[in-house]
């Protein structure tokens, strides 16, 4: 009989990648000597290469880091990056040139967590096929902290208003985890934390059917801001019944024939120095090879 499969395990829903974070930061030289001295990543070659934005590469994602009054997510930001005690020397080589700041770093089981100098939080873990796919360098998620109670409310929403596929998770507390691309999510915990308010920093995510969420925040009065033909903006996560506001994250909303789609990002060994430089060794691959998993 020939092998039954579980197609359904490949479904995307609307949206087919996550592409980047957006943060405001006042000193690009201090982010510079966290995201690339430090964690290792790579400053754009082509885009943004003035002293005021620039974008920093995670294998096909990004993180984005225009000049203004600093910005902090609510919750972390997931980084899938190979080599800890690697990563834990860069991130004590840059500590000295960051002290003042609320930059910090600590090793945990199953990540090392970083924290740049204005105080937003990244969980750093090893490439894990099983957990995140086949990425060795990327972003898988974005966790937002949220309302005890929210939760549920909007794991409706996505799949309503913006053809996502959500799932409730109740393990390590209540999550609802939205699919944003192949492995990649955004999550949002419940707490009982106070929370800050909303600052301004957003999240940006490519889409197919790129009209129909549209007309549904149109008609509930959510669109907060019209970009251009191919992309659009809205803020408000609601309760579906009420129409109250449940969470508030800026939202960059992408068709997939924006001319950006999937752009080729230079993503660089940070192994390599120039005391060790071997030619062929310069970049690294987001994804992992064949021998580094199973199937």
């Amino acid at each position: 009989m020939p092998q039954q499969f579980d197609r359904s395990k490949e479904d995307l829903g609307n949206a087919i990648h996550f592409e980047h974070v957006n943060i405001q930061v006042p000193d690009q030289r201090l982010a510079t000597l966290f995201y690339v001295a430090g964690l290792g990543l790579s400053r754009d070659p082509y885009l943004m290469v003035s002293d005021t934005n620039m974008w920093i590469n995670a294998g096909r994602s990004q993180f984005h880091l225009p000049s203004g009054r600093p910005q902090v997510l609510r919750g972390h930001v997931g980084l899938v990056i190979a080599g800890r005690e690697a990563l834990l020397a860069r991130l004590a080589s840059v500590a000295k040139k960051l002290e003042g700041t609320a930059f910090a770093f600590a090793e945990h089981n199953d990540h090392v967590e970083a924290i740049c100098p204005w105080g937003n939080r990244l969980r750093c873990y090893e490439p894990d096929a099983a957990r995140f796919g086949r990425v060795a360098l990327g972003v898988p998620y974005v966790e937002f902290d949220v309302p005890v109670g929210s939760a549920a409310r909007i794991c409706a929403f996505y799949p309503e208003i913006m053809g996502m596929p959500s799932e409730l998770r109740n393990g390590d507390g209540t999550v609802a985890a939205v699919k944003t691309g192949r492995d990649q999510h955004l999550l949002f915990r419940e707490t009982d934390r106070p929370q800050g308010d909303y600052d301004g920093h957003h999240v940006q995510m490519y889409i197919t059917d790129f009209s129909g969420p549209y007309r549904k925040l149109l008609a509930r009065d959510l669109i907060s801001r019209e970009d251009n033909q191919y992309q659009y903006r809205f803020c408000d996560i609601v309760d579906l019944d009420s129409g109250k506001p449940l969470f508030t994250v800026e939202h960059e909303v992408r068709s997939a024939t924006h001319p950006m789609f999937m752009r080729p990002m230079v993503n660089r060994n940070p192994a390599i120095n120039n005391r060790n430089y071997a030619f062929g060794h310069d970049q690294a691959s987001w994804a992992m090879g064949p021998d580094q998993y199973e199937g």
